[in-house]
């Protein structure tokens, strides 16, 4: 046989003879607490006999009874329950000791116990002190001075506006005022229209008459007659045209 498979078999044999007993240690229940020592009861040596109980929970977690003035027991956590770091209360007999303890897995120690039979007594009620003893009201002293005025305050913060008030009633109505000062010339109107032919005028003196002309023909007589009447007739017109104006 090799060395690495003497190696091999004597690590398998190892742990095979290790298995158990791991699992053992972990199926093992933490060991017990162990108290013991002295008992009381009314502050005398507790009688042989006597029954000492230890309790967690409320429920009672070991018993033993006294010897010689001693106790001894254990106490074990049952199955599916922990102890740990719970408080133990004892009795002797009737009474409840003083002393109390923790339980610890393997733990325990030399405790005397001290009980008392009866409940503590009642703590005496303190007595209230006399009530003070009032005298009559005496007379009603004289004023005193009158104090310097306080220093004034600091002025109060400014106010909301408040709401508008209703409108007044009208007032009467006041005088005439003085005339104002003329105002400047306006601009030239517009020109009028042209008014119509006055009618015609009275015929004006007649003309000095004038040097007789060279002789001519009738017809020509005839035209400067014409032309002297129309002369005469717009003379006229003009006249009467100034004479409006």
């Amino acid at each position: 046989m090799t060395n690495a498979k003497l190696v091999a078999l004597i690590a398998v044999m190892v742990m095979l003879l290790a298995l158990p007993a791991m699992v053992l240690a972990q199926a093992q229940p933490p060991r017990p607490a162990v108290f013991g020592g002295s008992a009381t009861l009314d502050a005398v040596t507790a009688a042989n006999g006597t029954v000492v109980t230890a309790t967690i929970d409320g429920v009672p977690a070991a018993t033993t009874t006294v010897s010689g003035g001693n106790y001894a027991f254990s106490i074990p956590q049952p199955p599916g329950a922990s102890y740990a770091g719970k408080e133990i209360t004892f009795k002797v007999g009737t009474g409840t000791a003083a002393e109390t303890a923790t339980w610890t897995a393997d733990g325990g120690a030399i405790l005397n116990l001290n009980a008392a039979s009866g409940p503590p007594p009642a703590p005496a009620t303190p007595v209230p002190p006399p009530a003070p003893v009032v005298g009559e009201v005496g007379p009603k002293g004289d004023a005193g001075a009158k104090g310097d005025p306080g220093v004034p305050g600091p002025a109060g913060a400014k106010g909301e506006a408040g709401a508008a008030g209703a409108g007044g009633a009208k007032g009467d109505t006041g005088g005439k005022g003085d005339t104002g000062t003329s105002g400047a010339p306006g601009a030239p109107g517009a020109a009028g229209p042209v008014g119509g032919a006055g009618s015609v005028g009275p015929a004006g003196p007649a003309g000095v008459g004038g040097e007789a002309g060279a002789a001519g023909s009738g017809l020509l007589g005839i035209i400067g007659l014409i032309v002297a009447v129309v002369a005469l007739i717009a003379a006229g017109g003009a006249i009467m045209m100034g004479g409006r104006r």
